[in-house]
């Protein structure tokens, strides 16, 4: 019970590795508010943390809007108190050909991925002052090494890097640590939406996209939520007390630097 006493705001916590994270970090004993645009799943996700005997509650946001982030995070405190840990998990991307990129994905996809997590840490930042505590902001291996037909999310985790490194550098002295995490391809429902697109761009059938990326892989298989989660654990902890500013690879060897 690695967590027991601490609370935690996850953003997208509906579904995929934000979800994944809320049920980590309950189940090691957390208070966790999950927070998410869609309102009627992020309820039932919760809902399901709490008939298995866990500390979890729900809480509809627009992470691009700040009075919705701050109304968020002020009925979390309400119910649980300021938090320990902010993870950023809400992301959305798109696979699309560079001449074929519309202003609104563009701006979508920067207003989701990078407005959005500097929204959050904004206030989050604010709610640690004089008390401490720990920022996880989810970037990609993308965050690391650009590729094609990606350019839009590309753009958004790389400015989290560096939007990362600069609070982290702030607000280290007064014992706010910020780091990313950068992980490789782990199927989650936002992959379900785009392994069409991405298909289309190797040449390849939607059922070899999976094994294409494996292939890629030196260590032979994709990242996992339970990576993704004990990884997390670890950042959020006591454990990494000495550790901000970084941007940790779970990338399997693909990306090394």
């Amino acid at each position: 019970m690695k967590m027991s006493g601490k609370r935690i705001i996850i953003t997208g916590a509906a579904s995929g590795i934000g979800l994944e994270l809320a049920k980590t970090f309950a189940s090691e004993g957390a208070a966790v508010a999950m927070l998410d645009i869609n309102g009627d799943e992020v309820n039932s996700r919760a809902s399901d943390l709490c008939r298995d005997g866990l500390s979890a509650r729900a809480y509809e946001v627009d992470i691009t809007d700040r009075g919705s982030v701050e109304t968020a995070a002020e009925n979390a405190i309400k119910d649980m108190g300021c938090p320990d840990v902010w993870i950023n998990c809400a992301g959305i991307s798109r696979v699309v050909p560079f001449l074929e990129c519309t202003d609104e994905i563009w701006d979508a996809t920067i207003s989701v991925n990078l407005r959005g997590t500097f929204l959050c840490c904004q206030t989050a930042v604010r709610l640690m002052q004089g008390r401490g505590g720990a920022i996880i902001n989810m970037a990609s291996q993308s965050a690391k090494r650009g590729n094609t037909h990606y350019q839009a999310y590309c753009a958004s985790k790389f400015g989290i890097i560096g939007f990362t490194q600069s609070l982290a550098l702030e607000f280290a002295q007064e014992g706010i640590r910020v780091n990313a995490i950068c992980p490789g391809v782990v199927e989650t429902p936002m992959w379900d939406q785009q392994i069409k697109d991405y298909a289309k761009k190797q040449g390849l059938s939607e059922e070899e996209v999976m094994p294409y990326f494996r292939g890629k892989i030196p260590m032979g298989r994709l990242c996992s939520y339970d990576d993704i989660s004990k990884l997390a654990l670890f950042l959020a902890s006591d454990d990494s007390s000495y550790i901000t500013g970084q941007s940790i690879n779970l990338s399997g060897g693909v990306i090394m630097e």
